[in-house]
């Protein structure tokens, strides 16, 4: 519980700690952005760990000088698509080894075809548009993996989806991190940005949901 605490207390006063570890470990804070941000993206269990709002944050303090445009679009574009390749190996080859039988306990074979044809004909949208949803980002490319997509159709839009996230964020906060309001009102911000970017998962989410409802209220059909 003290873990989640400061976790969100990171997250919410990220200009306050993100300063403080700048002026703590100065070049090497390049290091552990890049960790951060490929550590999201990358472990299946650490979908928890600030990816917007820490590279808006970021891109806030290379505005004020405290760090380098050029480096962060190029070595947090460089995580991001690290972390998305790793995720896909690990569901590519770890998911065989798990769903390798016909059926399982939670699982039949059939439902990875089924992710593979979905991610054949729908993937390279899901990989981009997953990157600016959290949590979902984390798994989108771990589930291309076991579904067999293919690598270079995936890395394709990994690229595109990953070095456009970076530069949506990163950017938003040079340009406007250092804004009256917005310095004045940071944690506000991250607070906005966190909970537009879960947006689409939670009207996705309630979307299926009705859909459910609605099929199963559906008359069974007569013999």
């Amino acid at each position: 519980m003290e873990f989640i605490k400061q976790v969100i207390d990171f997250v919410l006063h990220l200009d306050v700690h993100l300063g403080q570890l700048i002026q703590h470990y100065h070049s090497w804070i390049y290091v552990l952005l890049f960790t951060i941000i490929f550590c999201e993206t990358g472990l299946v269990v650490t979908p928890f760990l600030p990816g917007d709002s820490l590279l808006f944050a970021a891109g806030a303090f290379a505005a004020a000088g405290s760090l380098k445009l050029a480096w962060l679009l190029l070595l947090l574009g460089a995580a991001a698509v690290l972390g998305d390749t790793v995720n896909y190996w690990i569901g590519f080859y770890v998911g065989p080894k798990v769903f390798h039988r016909e059926k399982t306990r939670l699982f039949k074979k059939a439902y990875l075809d089924r992710t593979h044809a979905f991610y054949e004909k729908y993937g390279g949208q899901t990989i981009i548009i997953a990157r600016f949803v959290p949590i979902i980002r984390t798994f989108a490319p771990f589930v291309a993996g076991i579904g067999r997509m293919t690598y270079w159709r995936f890395i394709s839009f990994n690229v595109v989806g990953g070095l456009g996230w970076v530069a949506v964020f990163v950017l938003a906060g040079y340009f406007f991190g250092n804004i009256a309001f917005v310095k004045k009102n940071f944690s506000l911000v991250i607070m906005a940005i966190i909970l537009i970017s879960l947006l689409p998962g939670v009207v996705e989410y309630f979307r299926h949901r009705r859909k459910k409802e609605t099929a199963s209220e559906k008359p069974a059909p007569r013999a």
